[in-house]
C-alpha cells in the first residue's frame, strides 16, 4: 500500500480530518473563491447606499441629540475596523426635499439588492437547489429587501451592544470585565443568528436550522475575531498610514475587509452543506485525477452538481459513473508513491 493510500485510509477512518478535507474539496468544487469574489464586488456597490439610508434615518430619528447619533454611527463604521474612520468622514447624509430624498433613499435601497442577489445565487448553489426551483427575478428581489431590513435590525442591535460596551455605566450599573464579555458574548450570538436567519431566507430549500446552528456560531466567532485582528492591525501598523494613502488605501482596505467577510460567509455556508449533506469522506485525490475510486460522498457530491444546473422542472438529469480508466501500460498509477 503506497503512502497516498494509507493517508488516504486515514482521512476517511477519521471524521476530525475527513469532514474539514470534505469542506475544501466542497468549495473547490463550488469555486467557492469566486463566490466569494462576487459578493466582495456586489457588497462594495451596495455599502456605501446602505450607510447613506443609516445616516438618513439617524439624522430623521436622532436629529435632536446630534451627540448620540455620532456615537451610533461611530460604533456601526466600527464594524470596519480598517476603514471605518475614512468612510466616516466620506459619507454625509441626503440633501434636498422630501421628494429628492425619497428618490435617493429608493435608489440606493436599489442599488443594494445587489448583494442580496449574489449572496441568494452562492447559498442556492452550495446547497444544490435546481434552477428552476430558485425564485424568479421578481421574488427574489423581494426576498433580498427583506435579507436587507434583516441587516439594518441586526446591525442596530449590534451597535447597541456595541455603545452599550463602550459605556463605563448602563442603566446605573457600573461595566466591568464580566460584563464587557456578556457584550461581547451578545454580539457573536447575535451574529450567528443573523447567519442562521440569512441561509434559511437566501437558500431556497428547507435547511435544519439545528444542525447548522455549530456552524453558524463558528462563522459569528471567525467574523467577531476578524474585527479584533482588524482593529489591533490599525492601532499597531496602519496608524497614520491611511492618511497617507487616502481614497486608494480606503478602496483597498475595504475589497480587503469584504472580501475576508464573504469567505468567512461562504465557508460557514459549505461547512453547513457538508454536514448536512454528508458529502464526506471525500476521496483523497479525486481533485487531481480521474484515477481514483470514488467515495460514497463523492458520488453524492457529483450527482448534485449535476443536478443543480437542471432548467426546468420536467428536465431529468441522470448520473451515471463508469469504472475510472486503468493506468497506461508502462506508467505508474497518478498515486504512485
Amino acid at each position: 500500500m503506497g503512502f497516498l493510500e494509507r493517508v488516504d485510509g486515514f482521512q476517511r477512518g477519521h471524521h476530525w480530518v475527513g469532514l474539514p478535507l470534505g469542506v475544501l474539496y466542497k468549495f473547490y468544487d463550488d469555486q467557492g473563491l469566486y463566490l466569494a469574489a462576487l459578493l466582495t464586488y456586489y457588497g462594495f456597490l451596495s455599502l456605501f447606499p446602505l450607510f447613506l439610508i443609516l445616516v438618513a434615518v439617524l439624522s430623521t430619528f436622532l436629529s435632536d441629540d446630534p451627540a448620540l447619533r455620532q456615537q451610533v454611527m461611530d460604533s456601526a463604521l466600527r464594524k470596519f475596523p480598517v476603514i471605518g474612520d475614512q468612510l466616516g468622514h466620506n459619507i454625509h447624509s441626503f440633501r434636498g426635499n422630501g421628494a429628492a430624498l425619497a428618490a435617493g433613499i429608493a435608489g440606493s435601497v436599489y442599488g443594494s439588492l445587489g448583494v442580496a442577489q449574489a449572496a441568494q445565487y452562492a447559498l442556492n448553489k452550495i446547497w444544490a437547489v435546481p434552477r428552476h426551483a430558485r425564485p424568479d427575478p421578481l421574488r427574489s428581489r423581494l426576498k433580498g429587501l427583506v435579507f436587507l431590513l434583516i441587516l439594518a435590525v441586526g446591525l442596530c442591535a449590534s451597535t447597541l451592544l456595541s455603545v452599550a460596551a463602550s459605556q463605563t455605566y448602563l442603566f446605573g450599573v457600573r461595566l466591568r470585565g464580566g460584563s464587557w464579555l456578556a457584550v461581547t458574548a451578545g454580539s457573536v450570538c447575535l451574529n450567528a443568528l443573523l447567519l442562521l436567519v440569512s441561509y434559511r431566507l437566501l437558500t431556497h430549500r428547507a435547511l435544519p436550522l439545528r444542525r447548522l446552528a455549530g456552524v453558524a456560531l463558528g462563522g459569528a466567532c471567525a467574523w467577531q475575531a476578524l474585527q479584533w485582528v482588524g482593529s489591533y492591525y490599525v492601532s499597531h501598523v496602519l496608524h497614520g498610514a491611511t492618511a497617507t494613502y487616502g481614497m486608494f488605501g480606503i478602496v483597498l482596505g475595504l475589497l480587503a475587509w469584504l472580501y475576508v467577510g464573504a469567505l468567512i460567509f461562504v465557508m460557514a455556508a459549505e461547512a453547513g452543506a457538508v454536514w448536512v449533506m454528508r458529502l464526506w469522506p471525500r476521496s483523497l485525490l479525486t481533485p487531481f485525477t480521474d484515477r481514483v475510486q470514488l467515495s460514497a460522498a463523492d458520488r453524492r457530491a457529483y450527482r448534485s452538481y449535476a443536478a443543480t444546473e437542471a432548467f426546468k422542472g420536467f428536465q431529468k438529469v441522470s448520473v451515471r459513473f463508469d469504472p475510472p480508466p486503468e493506468p497506461q501500460r508502462g506508467k505508474p498509477p497518478d498515486d504512485a508513491s
